[in-house]
């Protein structure tokens, strides 16, 4: 069952710097009943102002957004349906505890706006304090606890209400990295125990790898590619995706009597097998690091830097003025200045044409 549908949802601001901006265009999507939905993209792509639109923080400026079978926003009837009354659970970038309340009061808070009876309050929020960690300490205050500890009063007011939907946005991004990690776990072990569907914002391509279902990556206000974890790695949908996912090298290329060179220069080749399909006369090559490998028969070139990275070596060589990174678990004992061979192994080709600059990305930043 879709718990969460969107259709043709669109959200455009004006600004004085850039005029009208359309931050989220068309967007259609279903998210089902029970799933850890993640969007995902960079600064300003449209997916904290999406997250915005289902919670209600933020009115439509086209299209329809339901909830189960309830509408929250249809635009062309001028329904809108207001943040408090939509049900639904959030969590924020900034833990956004009231500093004034201990723990018990800030989570007990959402309750008492709802008017229960003084026994359910205290059940219900110590089952929430419970399950988020917190039993024991309701009479501190926010000032008193841990950063993590002050995001799992955030985690618990969110769910006190056995919300059907928990909308999180960003909501371990100010935490250590170890931190954030343990997190996860208990994010996914909280919606294993409450059965809540999970719509998640995130610029960190780790964290909706590790707790999705399915991922939205966005970018200028469209979406760009919906799958699984696996699917979406495995088979990016375009050159975007692919950057935005994992780290990547990208070398530009020109091609020649079928052989291909860096761009700009005819001197080394770069052997590597050219699709079919593709007549182009210059195109994007891209691979992993981990994919690229020190060869005797490869394109030679030079260590420009050596990094130790605990459990493996990254390796920075020129590839015709572009540098790319290497990175390998068994050290081949290369220093900065040595002179070595590379092969591009599983290389997915790009077309160069219609490729968007960055400028607009960045402008975009600014809603």
């Amino acid at each position: 069952m879709n718990q969460v549908v969107l259709k043709d949802v669109s959200k455009a601001f004006f600004t004085k710097a850039f005029g009208s901006v359309t931050a989220v265009n068309k967007i259609n999507l279903n998210i089902k009943e029970g799933e850890c939905f993640s969007f995902l993209g960079p600064s300003g792509c449209g997916k904290t102002t999406t997250l915005r639109l289902i919670a209600g923080f933020e009115d439509l400026t086209d299209g329809e957004i339901w909830i189960g079978n309830k509408p929250m926003s249809i635009r062309n009837k001028n329904f809108y349906l207001p943040p408090e009354n939509r049900g639904l659970g959030m969590v924020f970038q900034a833990f956004a505890v009231w500093p004034h309340l201990n723990v018990f009061e800030n989570v007990a808070f959402p309750l008492r706006i709802l008017k229960m009876n003084k026994n359910d309050i205290l059940e219900k929020t110590n089952e929430a304090l419970k399950h988020t960690n917190l039993f024991g300490l309701g009479e501190k205050f926010p000032s008193e606890l841990s950063g993590g500890q002050q995001q799992r009063i955030a985690l618990a007011r969110a769910i006190v209400t056995h919300p059907k939907v928990l909308l999180l946005d960003e909501p371990l991004s100010n935490l250590d990295p170890k931190l954030r990690e343990i997190m996860r776990f208990e994010i996914k072990d909280l919606q294993r125990k409450f059965n809540f569907t999970i719509i998640y914002v995130t610029h960190d391509q780790t964290e909706a790898m590790a707790l999705s279902d399915r991922i939205l990556v966005m970018d200028m206000g469209n979406i760009q590619q919906i799958d699984t974890p696996v699917n979406m790695y495995k088979s990016p949908a375009n050159k975007f995706v692919y950057g935005f996912l994992g780290r990547s090298n990208f070398v530009k290329v020109e091609i020649s009597n079928r052989k291909v060179y860096p761009y700009g220069t005819r001197g080394k080749e770069i052997k590597c097998n050219i699709p079919a399909d593709f007549n182009e006369e210059t195109a994007i090559l891209a691979t992993r690091p981990n994919a690229i490998k020190f060869t005797k028969d490869g394109f030679k070139t030079e260590v420009k830097k050596r990094i130790f990275l605990t459990d493996s070596i990254e390796y920075r060589v020129d590839i015709g003025g572009q540098e790319i990174r290497i990175n390998t678990i068994t050290d081949p004992g290369y220093k900065e200045g040595d002179t070595c061979e590379v092969t591009l192994n599983n290389i997915k080709w790009y077309s160069t044409k219609g490729d968007i600059s960055d400028k607009e990305r960045e402008a975009r930043k600014v809603i």
